[in-house]
């Protein structure tokens, strides 16, 4: 069983790549908010008294829930409501960075040039509008199995479909990504 620590811990450990992962689903920073705060306190709530390697998981499939119940609430309120707001652009001048929490190799920031940085920066905005701009089976996938870090039967487990669905969505997004990437002469 976890300890009141050792929730507190996994949560404070998770809270930030949820939150980017959110806002890359529903693109709106404050609905992301919203929905990890939500995928938090459910998980305190019901599976606080769960061993603490089960966290993990259980957080990443209530996180997807949520998301999904997020997207069927805008969906009854279109069909119920026409509101001009939601025809608005959504801001994508997002103040994270997509591999921010990726440490290099060897941390050349410091002696590289102020040309090096921004070139750098421009690379990492086009990738995370790359990222954005996939389907949102293969986000998902592509976002739990290389940012997340999970193997393919916990990312399937994650998304409650089946290894091979997230063998196939990733793949389709890393071709896209590479071809996007390649078509703006970005090679990794």
């Amino acid at each position: 069983m976890a300890t009141e620590k050792e929730l507190s811990d996994f949560l404070k450990s998770v809270e930030r790549r949820a939150f980017k992962r959110s806002v890359y689903h529903v693109r709106d920073e404050e609905a992301a908010l919203d929905i990890v705060q939500d995928s938090m306190m459910k998980l305190a709530e019901h599976y606080g008294d769960k061993p603490a390697d089960e966290l993990p998981m259980l957080f990443q499939r209530i996180l997807s829930n949520c998301t999904l119940d997020w997207f069927r609430r805008q969906k009854t309120r279109r069909a119920l409501f026409t509101n001009l707001s939601d025809f608005d652009a959504v801001d994508e001048d997002g103040e994270f960075d997509l591999l921010e929490n990726l440490s290099p190799i060897a941390d050349t920031r410091e002696s590289e040039s102020a040309e090096d940085t921004t070139r750098r920066a421009q690379i990492l905005r086009e990738i995370e509008a790359e990222i954005a701009a996939l389907p949102g089976r293969q986000r998902e996938a592509f976002l739990l199995r290389y940012w997340e870090e999970l193997d393919v039967a916990e990312t399937a487990t994650a998304m409650g479909c089946s290894e091979g669905s997230v063998k196939t969505h990733c793949s389709r997004a890393v071709h896209a990504l590479s071809r996007a990437l390649k078509a703006k002469g970005i090679q990794l």
